[in-house]
């Protein structure tokens, strides 16, 4: 996968928490992310996660500007599904997880408009 134009020569991987590796973060008690390549090393091994999605590259914002973008609607946010991102093929993992919002894909749109 790849996760955005910064630092595209750096790497993570979600995956289920096996284990704690040299920098593993955990983010759900199902799912953790590790950017040392200890973990990479034991899934060519045989013996890593078996369930995991491996990235290069990643998005950044100023301190503060994430928070104000969710404030003001600019994302749409769910809780993480290790179904979703582990099991589901790629182009299906948009929808399923708009569906967890109890909405279609097919109901947004790029406009705005005001009430």
């Amino acid at each position: 996968m790849f996760g955005g134009p910064v630092q595209v020569e750096r790497g993570f991987v979600l995956h289920a928490p096996i284990k704690n590796y040299s920098s593993t973060l955990k983010v759900t008690e199902q799912i953790a992310m590790t950017t040392s390549k200890d973990v990479l090393e034991e899934v060519a091994h045989g013996t890593g996660p078996q369930r995991l999605l491996v990235s290069l590259g990643c998005s950044g914002w100023s301190a503060g500007q994430l928070e104000s973008e969710i404030v003001r609607n600019g994302w749409l946010t769910v809780a993480a599904d290790p179904a979703i991102i582990f099991e589901l093929p790629i182009a299906e993992r948009f929808a399923a997880a708009v569906n967890l919002l109890g909405i279609s894909p097919f109901m947004l749109t790029g406009e705005s408009g005001r009430a």
